[in-house]
């Protein structure tokens, strides 16, 4: 299909802005030009009358199913007790729309981005559902430029760590599982005890362990009694996944 209109054209001080970004974030990368097109929104290749198929939506519509097996792999990994449907819900969490623009907004994507005037003026730079289609073009541009295993190093930095620290744990219920699995393998009575308590009433923060027969499996911290018995459990599950490993 014959392309109409014009390559984007960008000055070598334009370029190195995004070289810069690019380094200062660790991505590794060989063609910048492929990352530049990930920031480039449509508005602003309609409005500069360059080729149509040079916006972000290609690298976007790739990103999505690349980060959808990344996080999908890391999930099977880490969860080893956790069902099909539990897996789904946390992956669903997890590459919804607000988590993907937080990831973006945090990284700072919404300045590198290439917006038509009429967009920039409506706040399109700071609009999740924008911020969330970069963050997937982004990443579609990283496996394009250095494979999977890039891919998954720069989730290690930005994405893995919130996964493991819980940061979506209000999608899962922690405590069930933990339950199932001791008593699949009947390994004894599990128990929840509140061991500390800080910080101003208005801003409380608890601290939960849980034991199994009086043995200390976990601790976590939480800003309810709930929250922080849910932490609890999953250092728990965590605890008993690298046990298991090791036997």
């Amino acid at each position: 299909m014959k392309r109409h209109g014009k390559k984007l054209q960008m000055t070598k001080a334009q370029k190195a802005k995004y070289k810069q970004f690019l380094d200062d974030i660790g991505a590794t990368y060989q063609k910048e030009d492929l990352f530049i097109q990930a920031f480039t929104h449509s508005s602003y290749v309609n409005e500069h009358r360059i080729r149509p198929h040079d916006d972000n939506e290609r690298l976007e519509f790739l990103g999505d199913a690349v980060l959808e097996l990344a996080i999908s792999q890391y999930l099977f990994k880490l969860f080893e007790h956790m069902s099909e449907g539990e897996m789904t819900k946390l992956r669903a969490a997890i590459v919804c729309e607000p988590s993907l623009a937080k990831n973006a907004e945090e990284l700072k994507f919404g300045e590198y981005v290439l917006l038509g005037k009429g967009e920039e003026m409506t706040g399109g730079r700071e609009r999740p559902a924008l911020l969330a289609d970069v963050f997937e073009a982004f990443i579609g541009a990283l496996y394009l430029d250095s494979g999977m295993d890039a891919v998954y190093a720069f989730l290690e930095d930005y994405v893995y760590p919130k996964i493991h620290d819980g940061e979506f744990s209000h999608m899962m219920d922690f405590k069930s599982q933990l339950q199932e699995l001791i008593q699949r393998e009947n390994q004894g009575q599990v128990v929840y005890r509140i061991v500390q308590e800080k910080g101003p009433a208005h801003s409380r923060e608890f601290v939960s362990e849980v034991l199994l027969d009086e043995d200390p499996l976990g601790r976590g911290s939480g800003r309810s009694k709930k929250e922080a018995e849910q932490m609890a459990a999953q250092k728990a599950l965590e605890k008993l996944n690298e046990e298991e490993k090791q036997l």
